[in-house]
């Protein structure tokens, strides 16, 4: 599979961080929090629709099969403990992604997991999180993760309604995902979190509304709902571009949001992020270091860090990355270090999306005077994008529900 990373620039075989990032690394807080985010790239089928760096059995080579992908990424964890020694850190959060990280044994995980704690030190209030499909667990291995110090659980939902599931080539029963989240309840894990994606072609209104229904009953502590995007390269972007399927409708995703939102507050989970809604103390950590400008370091195939300023991407294919550990040498294809430019930019792009909002101040980088700033913010307030109320009391820029459907279009505006 050939690579479509970014070229970036090379990263040494020992993964060193560059002399700046490695200053500024060092000169920070004691412990300095760090987030570590694991991808599994395996998965049992492919998903028409999704652009993840993930492989089915049939698409491995040699070297890069699921019994050797734990101690793999152990290796790779090792490694992060040499790239950012002498520092002490303290791992404040955990992410494992994929793919379907559960078609791992629960052992395994929990091995990545042990070697995470072994090198940095899991904080004793760590958000530690596994994504899961509905129908890749068991109750025993639900009760092996939470022993293994698994705290939270996101389902891989989608919908509650089985044509809508055929279409984006999903393989689970709806029936199924009440009874893992019971099964995860009963496993011990304190939060739960369902994952729906709204806008598939054909999909009804009420068909949206019986997946938000279904969603609640299950009580979740959170949930995360995701307009379908069609992506270039995937199965579902060739059926659209053959005019078999219809592409999502902007005005069809903007109502659905509407009914998302109206539902899922109405339940007592309120949205925190564009995309994300939780009850109070349920919303994402690992999820908000990422919105927020943290410190994180990328485990696995393709995968993705940042630290001090510095980011760099892995190797995507398994096989790959396993070689290159295996001879001892960082699995980073290239990296790129962000300018004060980019880094304020992406600050904009980001916390523009959260319910605490962008302090106002973000935004004098983009314009010429204080004035012109004010400007710019009062026409957003003025066309009822921008809440008016969180910059009075606390000079920060909040999102209004319109804004939230139009973020990306504010975020042009406002730095100009």
């Amino acid at each position: 599979m050939p690579s479509t990373l970014p070229d970036g620039e090379p990263v040494p075989d020992d993964g060193a961080l560059p002399a700046s990032a490695a200053q500024a690394w060092s000169a920070g807080p004691t412990p300095t929090p760090l987030s570590v985010y694991v991808h599994v790239p395996f998965c049992a089928a492919r998903c028409g629709y999704c652009d993840f760096n993930t492989y089915t059995a049939a698409e491995l080579g040699e070297g890069a099969s699921r019994a050797e992908f734990a101690a793999t990424a152990a290796a790779e964890v090792r490694l992060a403990r040499r790239v950012l020694d002498p520092v002490t850190t303290r791992v404040d959060t955990v992410f494992v992604g994929g793919g379907t990280p559960t078609l791992l044994p629960a052992a395994d995980l929990g091995e990545v997991l042990r070697v995470i704690d072994g090198e940095f030190g899991l904080a004793p209030d760590a958000e530690v999180t596994t994504e899961a499909n509905p129908d890749s667990v068991t109750p025993e291995q639900l009760a092996a993760l939470r022993e293994a110090g698994f705290t939270r659980i996101s389902f891989g939902m989608q919908s509650a309604v089985p044509r809508v599931l055929d279409l984006l080539d999903r393989t689970h029963d709806p029936e199924g995902v009440p009874r893992a989240v019971a099964w995860a309840r009963q496993a011990g894990f304190t939060q739960v979190s369902l994952d729906l994606i709204y806008g598939t072609p054909g999909e009804r209104p009420q068909d949206w509304e019986t997946s938000l229904d279904a969603a609640l009953a299950c009580a979740p502590d959170h949930v995360s709902a995701y307009a379908l995007i069609v992506e270039d390269g995937t199965a579902l972007a060739r059926r659209v571009r053959r005019g078999e399927l219809p592409a999502p409708d902007d005005d069809d995703l903007a109502a659905k949001y509407e009914i998302a939102d109206a539902r899922l507050r109405a339940a007592g989970l309120d949205w925190y992020e564009v995309s994300n809604w939780a009850r109070p103390g349920a919303a994402c950590r690992h999820n908000l270091g990422y919105w927020r400008g943290a410190d994180w370091w990328g485990i696995g195939p393709g995968a993705h860090s940042h630290i001090a300023g510095t980011r760099w991407w892995n190797v995507k294919h398994p096989q790959a990355y396993a070689a290159r550990l295996a001879q001892g040498r960082s699995p980073a294809h290239a990296r790129e270090v962000l300018t004060e430019e980019d880094r304020t930019l992406e600050q904009v792009l980001l916390e523009i999306r959260l319910r605490e909002g962008l302090p106002l101040q973000t935004l004098a980088a983009f314009h010429p005077s204080v004035g012109h700033v004010a400007g710019v913010v009062e026409a957003e307030i003025a066309a009822g994008l921008l809440d008016p109320a969180p910059l009075a009391d606390a000079g920060r820029l909040v999102l209004t529900e319109a804004g939230r459907l139009l973020a990306d279009a504010v975020v042009r505006r406002l730095v100009g």
